[in-house]
């Protein structure tokens, strides 16, 4: 009896293939900016995405000032975090972390962050996002590709 054997190829740390990816936020709304980096950042556009590791790209946002939110969400979303103290809870609105040095980061940041998995792995990921509010960035040597985020899904 003749039959091929098929083996569903796993990615590791050793075997996975990870790249450098500029994208802009120029005119881009931020959660579907957000969707689309965090998908680039665990992997899922590759063919051989794993799970469990970290096979995705190294994400760097440019022009982060310029992407905007849809509807009133700009003046009504409001971002909670608390300081640890009693009444220390703290609320603030996109419209007031934009005036912030970084506060766009923040933004996108938290939006991204609320896309990857929770846990040990979601905290692995994170840390391939960079952003930046202008046009420069400082990972040149890292010979970034620039890509259109809009020819993804």
């Amino acid at each position: 009896m003749n039959t091929l054997s098929y083996k569903t190829i796993s990615a590791n740390k050793e075997t996975v293939n990870k790249e450098w990816v500029v994208v802009d936020a120029t005119d881009q709304v931020v959660g579907r900016l957000a969707s689309k980096v965090a998908k680039l950042i665990r992997g899922k556009y590759k063919p051989n995405f794993t799970p469990h590791v970290d096979c995705g790209d190294n994400v760097i946002i440019i022009n982060a000032k310029k992407a905007y939110f849809t509807g009133k969400k700009e003046t009504d979303k409001v971002y909670t975090r608390y300081t640890g103290y009693p009444g220390g809870q703290r609320f603030n609105t996109p419209e007031e972390l934009r005036k912030r040095p970084d506060g766009m980061d923040k933004i996108i940041r938290h939006a991204v962050k609320g896309m990857l998995p929770k846990g040990r792995l979601g905290r692995q990921l994170i840390d391939n996002l960079y952003i930046y509010d202008g046009t420069e960035h400082k990972h040149e040597a890292q010979k970034p590709k620039a890509i259109d985020i809009n020819q993804y899904k």
